[in-house]
């Protein structure tokens, strides 16, 4: 007698006593027995607790009352046959297909999966008990780890078996795909307490399972046991071992299988492959990084979107950004779209570049996908646009940052950035307001911080302001860095003559060594022989990175004052010691300047030793060159009024220069030999203008 659709579940059962179910899968019998017709369902067979309505069970749709229906298999077999469904035989050959047959296996192990704790009892409940195959199969396609585990114990209890270690392998898998790694240990204790001896099967898929837990190190101690089981690894797991080495931090160890790959032939995955990229490109070898990309492409493995990120990432952390743009190009043509990780590593790349058009695009891209930025790549977006003078810019990225949730508001970097863009821009009043903001969200300004305050009190004249945030600056406690004191040079390079003092006391209070020195160098009476005796000591004991910074603004002082004797002594000793290493080259077809790191000062400087080098070596009865060429860069100087590329032509052009900007080449100020040697031959001993 069967029980009504209404009636109530019972609660309890003479074998077991699980929690309650509101559904419960229902195995059909004609998935387990060809015998009944395919549109049968028999529920009596199975434990009441199981019989539910039908009319509305997912399983209900997979089956008809048309005797001609069937279940259809998501993969057929290889060896599938058509079957005419106009053939009156065409359900009883479908039932007796290896298609049909899978299908009702895997349909066995999607009514398996949800209810782990009655494998046992479902699979007792079977009308016919499954052979090792069908255990095979219905282990492959479970989806939960509990159930596979307690179906694998019901099987090795059950069932007798010829190849245990097949059903164990599977299984492994079957954790894989859950990334259970705690009982893929537990079964792989299971199997040596058993006896069973692992094969490669087993080795390389616990290997991949540590790969895709993220459990490198697990994956090195599996792999480094497979001597002790007199098993040889396989190409697919020396492939995951590169990436598990690589991971690890074992780069010598990662690059040697991945030599030996390249000299085997072995056959390599996207994720090796951007495994290899990314330890390329943390080590510096960016080159290293592309050969391994191109190299990919040749052996026919098609880059993957994990692959393009690494290598996007590895090129951005070279410095790189017009390749971070081709390779960026060549996956958008590939039809992979980016993601997050993308955007952010374009983002990361370009501002470092200070590529503002290309990083403010992205940034906008990412906002119209709803994508979020963290509070590293907004801080990133605002340092760069306060560098390049994007106030607009620097206030609306700013502006949004204040709108989102906690994690991406405004930190102390981010009023930094605003403060310094409203700072280089010389807007008082706004740089003082923001710096309000700061403090009442919560921030103390930092030497950053001030510093920009200080710069934007230099540029706006207003010296007693200069001193007023140099005394708070003490009064906070924070010590005047090397950076910082550099700030106090460019100030004193705008300062009116009459005030100078008031700015030396303070680079005497940040540095007495550095005072001391810029005392005598406005001192009208100080030789030039001592200047470079006490320039030389001073530039010994200051950092490497620093020292470019303070001879720009030094020498900017000296042209100011009109002392350009000593300007050219303080360019000629940072020639000596290695500053300004870059500065001249020379080739068969041109010689050329390269000004575009320095001040403007130091720039004019740098010219006129230039034009005393070319003049000797006509003297000397050297030939110039075809083509003679001045390097500016395009890019605005960080607190200058003008580009030094426009305030270079306009002394070019005081100075009745032949040097004309080239077409093509953005920055640059080409003549010809003939054009020069005419000029040189014509031009005073001194001919520099004050800027």
């Amino acid at each position: 007698m069967s029980l009504p659709l209404s009636s109530p579940l019972p609660s309890t059962s003479p074998t077991h006593s699980p929690p309650s179910y509101q559904l419960l899968h229902i195995i059909p019998t004609s998935l387990l027995s060809p015998l009944r017709p395919p549109g049968h369902l028999h529920c009596f067979s199975l434990p009441l607790r199981l019989r539910v309505s039908l009319q509305s069970h997912p399983l209900q749709t997979q089956e008809s009352s048309d005797p001609s229906s069937d279940v259809k298999s998501p993969k057929p077999f290889k060896n599938s046959i058509w079957i005419n469904p106009n053939n009156p035989r065409a359900a009883a050959l479908r039932r007796s297909s290896a298609d049909f047959r899978y299908a009702r296996l895997a349909h066995i192990s999607s009514s398996l999966d949800p209810f782990p704790a009655d494998v046992p009892f479902l699979l007792s409940s079977l009308p016919t008990t499954p052979t090792e195959p069908d255990a095979i199969i219905i282990l492959n396609n479970m989806e939960n780890s509990a159930a596979a585990l307690s179906a694998l114990d019901w099987f090795l209890q059950n069932l007798k078996l010829e190849k245990e270690v097949i059903l164990f392998n599977v299984t492994l898998k079957v954790l894989r795909k859950c990334r259970a790694w705690n009982d893929v240990e537990c079964l792989l204790t299971k199997m040596l307490e058993k006896g069973i001896k692992l094969d490669n099967i087993t080795f390389s898929t616990v290997i991949s399972c540590a790969r895709v837990c993220d459990l490198p190190a697990k994956a090195v101690e599996w792999f480094e046991k497979m001597p002790e089981f007199g098993l040889s690894p396989d190409d697919v797991t020396y492939s995951a071992m590169i990436d598990a080495y690589g991971r690890m931090g074992n780069v010598e160890m990662a690059l040697a299988l991945y030599d030996r790959a390249r000299k085997e032939k072995w056959l390599l995955d996207p994720v090796t492959f951007a495994t290899v990229i990314r330890i390329y490109g943390a080590s510096g070898n960016f080159d290293g990084a592309l050969n391994v990309f191109e190299e990919m492409k040749a052996l026919g493995v098609k880059p993957n979107l994990v692959t393009y990120n690494k290598l996007l990432e590895a090129m951005g952390r070279g410095g790189r950004p017009w390749q971070v743009k081709s390779i960026y190009k060549e996956m958008v043509g590939n039809k992979i779209l980016p993601n997050r990780i993308t955007y952010s590593a374009l983002i990361r790349a370009y501002s470092q570049a200070r590529y503002a058009v290309d990083a403010l695009a992205v940034y906008r891209e990412m906002r119209r996908q709803s994508m979020e930025l963290n509070v590293v790549l907004y801080n990133m977006l605002l340092s760069m646009c306060a560098d390049v003078g994007y106030i607009d810019e620097t206030v609306e990225i700013f502006e949004e940052m204040k709108g989102l949730q906690d994690v991406c508001k405004p930190d102390s970097w981010s009023y930094s950035s605003v403060i310094t863009a409203y700072s280089c821009a010389g807007n008082v009043a706004e740089a003082e307001r923001m710096l309000n903001a700061m403090m009442e969200a919560g921030f103390q300004p930092t030497i950053f911080v001030l510093t920009s305050i200080i710069q934007c009190y230099g540029k706006a004249k207003r010296t007693n302001d200069v001193v007023r945030t140099f005394d708070r600056l003490l009064e906070l406690g924070i010590s005047p860095d090397d950076r910082f004191c550099g700030c106090l040079l460019n100030v004193l390079t705008q300062t009116p003559k009459e005030e100078l003092g008031k700015v030396i006391g303070c680079i005497e209070r940040s540095n007495p060594q550095l005072g001391s020195f810029v005392k005598l160098m406005v001192d009208e009476e100080t030789s030039e022989e001592l200047l470079r005796k006490e320039a030389e000591k001073l530039l010994s004991s200051i950092s490497e990175e620093v020292k470019k910074a303070y001879c720009n603004c030094l020498m900017d002082m000296c042209v100011n004052v009109n002392q350009l004797g000593r300007a050219s002594v303080l360019l000629n000793l940072a020639l000596e010691v290695g500053i300004y290493s870059t500065l001249q080259s020379k080739s068969a077809t041109q010689w050329s300047l390269h000004v575009r790191s320095l001040s403007l000062g130091a720039a004019l400087t740098a010219l006129q030793a230039w034009m005393s080098d070319m003049t000797k070596a006509m003297e000397d009865g050297e030939e110039l060159p075809p083509l003679l060429g001045i390097h500016t860069g395009h890019g605005k100087h960080k607190y200058s009024e003008r580009g030094l590329a426009s305030a270079f032509e306009s002394h070019l052009r005081e100075l009745n220069a032949p040097f004309h900007e080239a077409s093509g080449k953005v920055g640059w100020f080409l003549t010809t030999n003939i054009a020069a040697k005419l000029w040189l031959e014509s031009r005073a001993p001194v001919d520099l203008v004050v800027a």
